[in-house]
């Protein structure tokens, strides 16, 4: 199975003061085609850090970044752009990641655009992946503030799958949103998956939810990673005093929240 992302020794640390801390110490990963890889933990563990380096919205101290091979780490301007379409990033408030002044369909329509398609094309393209995220083809012609949170987030997979990027990375993409929402919004991550064979890096802190739909988890506490393996090597037979804390704080055996995924 090929590698589509490979991060070597990342490291990423802030001054607060006089003071230092490290958000991301020395961690490395691949993710390969079609793969799902979860980073689970606790607020500031350091995982959502590095999903920004990753996509270029932070810099990166120490370490390397490559895509199919090729280091996108120090990309700028053109370059960095180019790279940035096989990457796409669902973030964790969907409303807040598109423009208020504009209509969810021009928000979709705008990398492809960018790409150098057609405007009709676009239009037409957003319409065909509003109605993949379940959302009619309406929608387009709403602003965000006149849809629901988990229809907001739809579009905003919509908009992110628009370009077709070989990787989608999800930041806490289902967090902000009701339990029954969250659970339609995993079968269309799972979906898209398995129909598109596009890899996904899962930034979460509920196991549960991982558990469901991804491949491999990386265990994050204070910017390292100390444990991995299967969801299910993670879940039945945690190794780590952290992986085991983090476990107990969450509701692995909610029959609820399962009977509303399935």
């Amino acid at each position: 199975m090929s590698v589509i992302l490979e991060v070597k020794n990342l490291k990423k640390t802030y001054t607060k003061g006089k003071l230092r801390f490290p958000a991301v110490d020395n961690i490395s990963f691949e993710i390969h085609k079609g793969e799902s890889l979860a980073l689970v933990g606790e607020s500031g563990s350091g995982k959502s850090t590095v999903a920004k380096m990753i996509t270029g919205l932070e810099s990166v101290d120490q370490g390397e970044i490559l895509l199919n091979g090729e280091a996108i780490t120090s990309l700028k301007g053109t370059a960095q752009r180019a790279v940035y379409r096989d990457i796409q990033m669902v973030f964790q408030m969907p409303v807040d990641s598109f423009n208020p002044r504009i209509k969810l369909g021009e928000g979709i329509m705008e990398s492809m655009i960018n790409q150098g398609i057609s405007r009709t094309k676009a239009r037409l393209k957003a319409i065909e992946y509003l109605k993949i995220c379940g959302l009619e083809a309406t929608f387009a012609d709403r602003y965000p503030h006149q849809v629901s949170g988990g229809e907001c987030q739809r579009a905003s997979i919509a908009r992110a799958i628009a370009i077709k990027p070989q990787l989608l990375i999800c930041d806490e993409a289902t967090s902000a949103l009701d339990v029954t929402v969250q659970a339609q919004i995993v079968k269309l991550l799972t979906q898209l998956k398995k129909e598109l064979g596009m890899s996904q890096l899962m930034i979460c802190h509920d196991l549960a939810l991982v558990q469901e739909v991804c491949d491999r988890v990386l265990v994050m506490h204070h910017g390292q990673v100390v444990e991995q393996g299967t969801p299910d090597q993670i879940i039945m037979n945690p190794q780590e005093a952290y992986t085991k804390k983090l476990i107990a704080s969450v509701l692995l055996l909610n029959h609820d929240w399962h009977q509303k995924v399935f």
